[in-house]
Order: structure tokens, then sequence, then C-alpha cells
């Protein structure tokens, strides 16, 4: 079993005004290897136990959540989005700057949620199970925002575990593209399997 975000991993509020800056920057520094662009506009942020926690000390702190249920809430949301060793977890992000711009891209990028693959070399593209949580599109519009789990087989996690490449992509009619994942990268996502 894959480490989850434990109560007593959790500072304070007070401690964690005191170690944010330091904890931020070794947090920043960890989303490098674990952040993919995919074309102008997509960034998925393959997440994990230290990326999320993170994310929880930000929802206590501008929450102001200091009482024991409220963290309890916190810790199952964000627990299940940590692998639990038999797949990677990802934040997709679509980006558009311009409100306008955004407004009608999304309008055009139903959908791409379940485009988002990876491939493991020598092995079959696995394709996302997206937005476990809620609902993030209408039939109008997707969200600029999605989470995705891609289970990955035993033979898989082993031949990643042996220096087999990564290639990570997307395929939607509206927005297309893939790259090889950077040995930084790819290295970093290994350790999210058991």
């Amino acid at each position: 079993m894959m480490p989850r975000i434990d109560r007593a991993s959790l500072m304070t509020l007070e401690a964690y005004a005191r170690e944010r800056p330091q904890f931020r920057a070794r947090v920043m520094a960890h989303k490098k290897n674990r952040t993919v662009r995919l074309g102008d506009h997509l960034t998925l942020i393959f997440e994990d136990e230290l990326t999320l926690r993170y994310q929880v000390q930000e929802m206590l702190r501008v929450e102001r959540i200091f009482e024991e249920q409220g963290i309890r809430e916190e810790l199952e949301a964000y627990n299940p989005l940590v692998p639990d060793g038999h797949n990677l977890k990802a934040t997709l992000m679509l980006e558009y700057p311009e409100p306008e711009e955004r407004s009608r891209r999304l309008e055009e990028l139903i959908g791409i949620e379940d485009r988002v693959w990876i491939q493991v070399e020598g092995h079959e593209r696995v394709w996302p199970v997206a937005d476990e949580d809620l609902e993030r599109e209408n039939e109008r519009k997707t969200s600029s925002v999605h989470f995705l789990r891609f289970e990955v087989t035993e033979a898989m996690a082993g031949a990643l575990k042996n220096g087999a490449g990564l290639a990570i992509g997307v395929a939607h009619p509206r927005y297309a593209a893939k790259l090889e994942a950077p040995p930084a990268v790819r290295n970093a996502l290994v350790k999210d399997l058991a």
C-alpha cells in the first residue's frame, strides 16, 4: 500500500504559517518532475502524497480549518486522489488566459478528459477513468480542471521499473499532442507504483 496523507503529517495552522515558504518551495521543486505540458494549453500534474498534502495544508490555511471534523473532511476528500500503487493519478488543467478564448475552447473540448492517455513502451495505451468525484462537464462545455486515474498492470509497472519508456498524449478531435516523458518525469512516476 502506498502512503496516504496521514493526520499526523499535517502541521497546525501556526506551524504551517512559519514553515509555508520552505514547504512550498520543496513541493514546487517536487512538482517539476511530475508536470507534463501537452501542447500549449493542457498541463498534467501527476499527484502523490506530498503534492496532495500540500493542497490539504493550503485548504486548511485558506479556510482556517483547525477543528478535527473539518480536517478529517479534507483528508477524506484528498486521500482518494493519492495513487494506490496500481495507478497514476493526475490533475488535468486546460489553460487559456483570455476569457473569450477559454469559453470557446471549453465548448470545443467536451470529452477531452477521456482522451488523454499514457503508454508504457511495448504495451497498449491506458485511457483514464476521469472525474470519479463528480461530473465536471455538461452538454455545453467541459471544465478547465479534471482528475484522472490511469490503471497500470503489473506488467506495465515492471516494464517501467526496468527502464521502459513512457509516452503521454491526448487524442481529442480538437486537441492532439504527445510526448515521450523525460527520464526525470518517468523516474518520479515509477515511485507511485508498488
